[in-house]
């Protein structure tokens, strides 16, 4: 009878022995996701990538906007305050509307050149975060499955110590 009961404790221990370790692979599992998201690897640009992501940083802030703003006002109220013959650039302001045209010409193609590169790393970072949902499924699927097996694991164990009760009552049963 004490052997019994002995069995009966030793499979309850190897069941939560089990547990124990599904819920530390979990948890080790996790840690790893949660490091390589806080500390993605640094990306190495060219030079060219650097001055395009600076331009395109500077060229859509109001310290921009509010610098070429003064610039252009003082340009056309010294153009058209100062006497004829100083003027660099008389009133249809063709110089102005030339280096206008070259600016936005220029700061285009570079700030297309930056939005590119952070779609790109848009598209790696939808792609990785698939990946992680993905992965993440999969592991719910797992631990489904882990915990299906850890019930049928625990109804065969009550099943047989249901078993073994009842021949200890029908010991006691005999006795008496």
């Amino acid at each position: 009878m004490d052997k019994d009961i002995d069995n009966l404790l030793t499979a309850k221990s190897e069941q939560i022995k089990k547990l124990q370790e599904i819920v530390k692979k979990a948890i080790e599992e996790e840690s790893l996701i949660t490091n390589n998201l806080l500390n993605p690897p640094k990306e190495i640009l060219t030079r060219g990538q650097t001055i395009s992501d600076k331009v395109a940083k500077f060229g859509g802030s109001w310290a921009f906007i509010i610098s070429f703003f003064i610039v252009l006002v003082a340009w056309v109220a010294f153009n058209t305050l100062t006497p004829v013959k100083d003027n660099f650039d008389p009133y249809p302001f063709i110089l102005m509307n030339l280096i206008l045209s070259c600016i936005a010409a220029l700061q285009a193609p570079i700030i297309m050149m930056s939005q590119n590169r952070q779609e790109e790393k848009d598209r790696k970072r939808a792609e990785n975060d698939y990946l992680i949902n993905l992965k993440a499924e999969l592991e719910i699927k797992a631990l489904n499955q882990k915990i299906e097996l850890l019930i049928e694991d625990q109804i065969q164990t009550l099943f047989e110590s249901q078993q073994v009760q009842l021949e200890i009552l029908k010991k006691l049963e005999q006795k008496i």
